[in-house]
């Protein structure tokens, strides 16, 4: 007598489980496509991105720059060569450009990424290509490093022309921007996946990027700060950037660049990893 066949479902130790979010990337050079895909978008709104990324740290430097410069005249800045006293636009611009860069990143891989993610479905056309989700997120994060170099060119033009500072030394600077902006897309990536809106972002800026905007040495001298306030601002991304970037500004090299390298450098691997992980979760991959 002749059995019938087993239709009862198969047994869950066949399933094969699901990856976990927090496996290593598995990167490849299908980033390319997708990076060149938001170039061809941009292209056409290239001048009117020039014009609103680099009007407000503009606006920042000469109100801050001429206006209170006048009133402080010189500040004490501790590099290499011990303590040096620069103008105050110097040491404001020296700074203001890594806050662009920070802004500029963070701003593209928040809000222009969200949009593509989640409001135009973007992300989700791109991967019915054979382009992984690993590839989109460092797809992104290299688009809006490359905004926030774009940004800090076109500042740096401008502070040539105002005769700020003519140190060779800004050519070693130009890469470290580069990092920098590679950095903070990453952070901002983190906070872009966990995102339902744009009003969530709100948080970020305020209770982020403002905070390090002030504790980070772009103003004033650190040195001001109380002395556990200082402590923990010797550890902020952006403090770090301004340690590597003022000193070439004034000509100088920096005082400590491996420590302060090695902080931008781990800070953008974890966050990139985390952005990444928390990014699987939200699409199931």
């Amino acid at each position: 007598m002749q059995t019938a066949p087993s239709t009862s479902p198969p047994a869950l130790a066949d399933v094969p489980p699901q990856p976990s979010a927090w496996r290593a990337p598995s990167l490849s050079a299908r980033w390319w496509p997708v990076f060149l895909r938001n170039l061809l978008v941009w292209r056409k709104l290239a001048i009117p991105s020039l014009v609103g990324n680099i009007a407000e740290p503009l606006m920042w430097l000469v109100a801050f720059g001429y206006g209170m410069g006048a009133l402080v005249g010189q500040v004490n800045v501790g590099g290499a060569g011990g303590d040096t006293k620069v103008p105050y636009i110097l040491f404001l611009a020296s700074g203001s450009i890594c806050m662009s860069a920070m802004n500029a990143a963070s701003f593209e891989a928040l809000y222009s990424a969200f949009s593509r993610m989640h409001v135009q479905k973007t992300w989700d056309g791109i991967m019915n290509a054979p382009v992984s989700l690993d590839d989109v997120v460092l797809a992104e994060m290299l688009w809006a490093a490359f905004k926030a170099l774009f940004t800090v060119t076109a500042i740096l033009g401008v502070m040539l022309a105002l005769s700020i500072s003519h140190s060779p030394k800004l050519l070693v600077a130009w890469p470290v921007l580069l990092f920098v902006g590679v950095m903070f897309s990453s952070i901002a990536l983190i906070f872009n996946a966990l995102a339902k809106g744009y009003d969530f972002f709100t948080y970020y800026f305020t209770l982020v990027l403002t905070p390090m905007m002030f504790l980070s040495g772009v103003f004033f001298p650190r040195e001001q700060l109380p002395p556990l306030v200082r402590a923990i601002s010797d550890w902020l991304p952006l403090t770090n950037a301004v340690e590597l970037v003022r000193p070439l500004f004034m000509d100088q090299w920096p005082a400590h660049p491996w420590r302060h390298g090695l902080v931008l450098v781990v800070t953008t691997g974890v966050a990139f990893w985390v952005a990444l992980a928390l990014t699987r979760k939200r699409f199931k991959a």
